[in-house]
């Protein structure tokens, strides 16, 4: 079973894609033709000169909306494509997932004409910058240790990248990890939680305990006192990154 036939049973509710963080994906990609995207899941941030979507996950799959490109049920490992199949392969929040990073990556550089397009994170920057993992859930960050990809080996295993920051916009609609970092509340609601990796594989009893802390310090203004300086900021750098790789 894929880890998303278990974890992504929700995600069609909470994780939507943000139109300026869109933006940014299409632009990195450039004047491709085609694209293939390898993780795809439901679609978030698909362009629309996709031509395939690879995903592992058939509940992922059955909540790609109606007009989506083809997709097939594949792992990163062993895609069901020949050589230089598409001027450009897309993989956004995915290569943490994959059992085999290198065999992953030289799959996407051999299915690649052009160029590879990977949106990740830096975890050092995450740990060190997210209140949320920072202060209530360090335990689940450490897991999360194991699970991330270091940005140096992702560009030595790319042959080379440009790297952009993705800032988080303080009203973003995808509910990914750090998605609510200027609305605390939202780690509450156990619907946002079902749709954000980080809660599902560190485990009910592992986060518990910062989240009863967190709705202490919500329900008493310690919170809101603490990071008074996020609550002006339209956006914040968490370490969420676009690597660009020239093949």
């Amino acid at each position: 079973m894929a880890l998303y036939d278990t974890l992504g049973t929700t995600y069609g509710l909470t994780r939507r894609p943000d139109p300026r963080i869109a933006a940014q994906i299409h632009a990195a990609l450039g004047d491709v033709a085609d694209v293939v995207n390898v993780g795809a899941g439901t679609g978030s941030y698909e362009p629309p000169h996709t031509v395939l979507a690879v995903e592992p996950s058939r509940v992922m799959l059955a909540q790609r909306p109606p007009g989506s490109a083809p997709s097939v049920c594949a792992v990163a490992e062993r895609l069901p494509l020949r050589d230089d199949a598409a001027d450009a392969v897309l993989a956004l929040l995915t290569v943490h997932h994959w059992t085999d990073l290198p065999a992953g990556i030289a799959e996407l550089r051999r299915v690649a004409r052009r160029r590879v397009v990977v949106l990740t994170w830096d975890q050092t920057v995450f740990r060190e910058r997210f209140w949320l993992v920072r202060e209530y859930l360090p335990q689940a960050a450490a897991l999360d240790d194991a699970r991330a990809v270091a940005i140096d080996r992702l560009a030595d295993l790319l042959g080379g990248v440009r790297q952009q920051p993705v800032p988080v916009p303080h009203d973003c609609i995808d509910g990914f990890g750090a998605a609510f970092w200027r609305r605390p509340h939202a780690y509450l609601d156990p619907r946002v939680r079902a749709g954000i990796s980080l809660f599902a594989q560190a485990g009910e009893e592992v986060v518990a305990p910062g989240l009863a802390r967190l709705a202490g310090d919500l329900a008493d203004g310690r919170w809101h006192t603490r990071h008074a300086g996020l609550l002006g900021l339209g956006s914040i750098d968490v370490g969420y990154r676009l690597l660009v790789a020239e093949v």
